[in-house]
């Protein structure tokens, strides 16, 4: 069986950033790490199954790389793109692979980790106020910085308990 590493923030990484960013990116490293766990091994079938009502794992890597993105424009002062609300649009479409989907989210985590790095180049504007949505909810770049982890790992978690339900359907099909 191999050794696992310890998670993300216990590998004494990206220390030369601010604690909030570099919490953000652990939490997205691991993102990363978990759902390349439990979903790579899973048909593409599978993938845009909705197992007892659930919503599939396609719906859920495909909101998790872009509502990272929408929350980093946030973050950065800037209203969604056209392109931002049109992918939110299409996060339910069904039929997607497994390369698809980890292309993108390799993509998202790739620009994030540079777009949240340049975020933390000044102590002052992490505590910049922002807004949110169409109702313009006050937040601050800090704020948003800890949403994209906590928003993140809250749908990587539903991840994991639906590629567990598909596993248990497999093995119960198969046997």
């Amino acid at each position: 069986m191999p050794k696992l590493q310890p998670e993300p923030w216990l590998r004494a990484t990206h220390s030369d950033i601010p604690p909030v960013p570099r919490a953000a990116i652990h939490a997205l490293e691991l993102a990363d790490e978990d759902l390349t766990l439990w979903c790579a091994t899973l048909t593409d079938e599978e993938l845009n199954a909705s197992p007892f009502g659930l919503p599939s794992l396609a719906f859920q890597l495909r909101h998790i790389a872009r509502s990272v993105d929408r929350l980093l424009s946030y973050a950065e002062g800037n209203a969604l793109s056209a392109s931002q609300l049109e992918a939110l649009q299409s996060e339910s479409s069904a039929n997607c692979s497994w390369r698809e989907l980890s292309e993108e989210l390799a993509r998202t985590w790739k620009q994030s980790f540079a777009r949240i790095q340049k975020l933390s180049e000044s102590p002052a504007l992490l505590q910049q106020p922002r807004t949110v949505g169409r109702r313009n909810l006050s937040t601050t770049v800090t704020g948003l910085l800890v949403h994209v982890a906590d928003h993140t790992q809250r749908h990587v978690g539903q991840a994991i308990t639906t590629a567990k339900i598909l596993l248990a359907l497999r093995r119960g099909q198969s046997s």
